[in-house]
């Protein structure tokens, strides 16, 4: 069963990042194949960076199964397109479930290999956000997790919440990790509507503003 649910979290999560990484690519008017890699990308990107850090297989290169996932489900956004109004709150949607997904997949990833608990963490940060990035630069646009939003923050606040409820409570692991998922799409939603910003250490320079 627990495996199961977490072979559920990684195709959803493939699917957020893929439609995710679809719309944005869209956004730009990339042809198909535009579309295909840019979803391709996001959808593996973060994975790949993890597994290059443990030293393991890269993921995506022995399962078919993810590949042919990213390519339907970027087939998919490319029909749905034609329904879809507004690409800004669809990309924002799939974009956090995608993240909150991939967060509990790294931090698995990270745990099953013995490594250290805040370690981990910064293994589902990067799993979680590094697609995002390598999508964002791509399309030659500062990735959010550099921008005002709080992104990364939501990976690491969700992380840790979920490192001490399986650590301090008795709750069911599979609640922890669902709880996990909708705790990281809250921030970020909450975040994004009230315009919640992390703090910064420099001034507004009005002479370099003008350059």
């Amino acid at each position: 069963m627990h495996e199961q649910f977490n072979f559920a979290i990684e195709v959803l999560g493939t699917i957020a990042f893929s439609m995710s990484g679809s719309f944005a690519a869209m956004q730009k008017r990339l042809d198909p194949f535009g579309v295909l890699i840019i979803a391709f990308v996001t959808s593996v990107g973060g994975g790949t960076v993890r597994d290059l850090l443990l030293d393991i297989p890269v993921f995506w290169m022995h399962d078919l199964l993810m590949c042919s996932l990213i390519l339907l489900t970027s087939v998919f956004s490319m029909v749905f397109k034609s329904l879809e109004k507004n690409f800004q709150v669809t990309l924002f949607i799939f974009d956090s479930f995608g993240l909150g997904l991939f967060t509990i997949i790294g931090i698995q990833k990270g745990l099953n290999a013995g490594i250290h608990p805040m370690i981990c963490i910064a293994l589902g940060t990067i799993t979680g956000c590094f697609g995002g990035i390598i999508r964002d630069i791509l399309l030659n646009r500062i990735p959010l997790i550099f921008r005002k939003e709080i992104y990364a923050t939501a990976c690491i606040l969700g992380g840790s919440a979920f490192l001490l409820m399986t650590k301090y409570t008795s709750l069911s692991y599979t609640f922890i990790q669902i709880f996990t998922i909708l705790l990281i799409v809250a921030i970020r939603t909450l975040a994004v509507k009230y315009h919640w910003q992390m703090p910064k250490f420099y001034g507004y320079d009005h002479h370099n503003s003008e350059m």
